[in-house]
């Protein structure tokens, strides 16, 4: 993901869930809309194609030798973030964040330049034509469904990964996506590819580190902020730098000292990249549930992003 996106899409129904009601935010400017935040609050996630590529590797060596040890382990566990009403709330708290919204299926049409130098960031968990992550998904969407409205832009999205240039995508490729992005199969596609790259790999580390809902949560937006790179600032590179510091519940250590220590690295990793940058996803969000000794994610849920209050009875 690659940006605190406030963009709500009014073409796209809202799609009430089954699980929770949800309140609509308090404190919202007019329309809801809130303030400009796209350059301020912009992410570091998969800084670049690199960046990404890094991470790939990174994932395809931790599920090698341990891979079954480690299924072994979490299938011994409980579902924790993976159970279906606790990932719905997930991407509901991830949305509050990025789209200002709990309603984190409007995203799927989202496509903007926010001016980060990685070029469009779209859909629901901000895929970038600029960091690999976008292609990837067209190529695989490509492969499954020839001839979507997508696929013709593949050549131009080969040339701009790693930039943030708009060359061969412009002036029709957002148009594109969004027409796109009401075929259930494009939905779907963005859903897996959230899960595979961001969600699943998250959760299956928290829970190797004996982390309940909430440190899932925690590695999960981490994730999605900073991105699965393995430099200092990106995903796996916290969690590196947290596991030095601090003991994981694993390797002994209080749950709550650690995801104390995680979020202090998060919250310093987030300020070096842009020290104007809001952290309440940070301050107001993760650690009030910390703070609250809410270590199970429970509901109901109350907390504030970018001024704003959501609830989740």
């Amino acid at each position: 993901m690659k940006g605190a996106r406030l963009l709500l899409l009014a073409a796209v129904p809202v799609v009430a869930t089954a699980s929770v009601y949800l309140l609509a935010p308090e404190d919202s400017g007019a329309g809801g809309a809130g303030p400009d935040l796209s350059s301020a609050y912009r992410s570091q996630a998969a800084q670049d194609a690199e960046g990404a590529q890094g991470a790939k590797a990174w994932a395809e060596r931790s599920e090698g030798a341990n891979s079954a040890e480690d299924k072994a382990v979490i299938a011994d566990l409980q579902p924790g973030l993976a159970a279906p009403a606790k990932k719905e709330l997930a991407q509901q708290l991830v949305a509050s964040a990025e789209n200002s919204t709990l309603d984190w299926r409007s995203a799927y049409a989202y496509i903007e330049d926010i001016g980060d130098g990685q070029g469009y960031t779209a859909g629901i968990i901000g895929f970038c034509t600029g960091t690999n992550d976008l292609l990837t998904l067209v190529e695989g969407y490509t492969k499954a469904h020839p001839g979507n409205g997508l696929a013709t832009y593949l050549p131009a999205l080969r040339a701009v990964d790693g930039t943030d240039s708009h060359e061969g995508l412009d002036p029709g490729f957002t148009a594109a996506w969004k027409a796109e992005a009401r075929v259930p199969a494009f939905q779907k596609a963005q859903d897996t590819a959230r899960d595979r790259v961001y969600f699943d790999p998250a959760v299956r580390l928290a829970k190797l580190d004996g982390l309940g809902a909430l440190g899932q949560f925690v590695y999960y937006d981490a994730m999605v902020f900073h991105g699965p790179g393995t430099d200092p600032t990106s995903f796996y590179g916290l969690r590196e730098r947290a596991l030095k510091k601090s003991d994981s519940p694993t390797e002994g250590g209080s749950e709550k000292a650690y995801l104390d220590t995680f979020l202090d690295i998060r919250r310093a990793a987030m300020k070096s990249r842009d020290a104007d940058i809001d952290t309440t996803r940070v301050d107001t969000a993760q650690r009030r549930f910390l703070d609250e000794g809410n270590l199970d994610l429970s509901t109901p849920l109350e907390w504030r992003v970018y001024g704003e209050t959501y609830r989740v009875p």
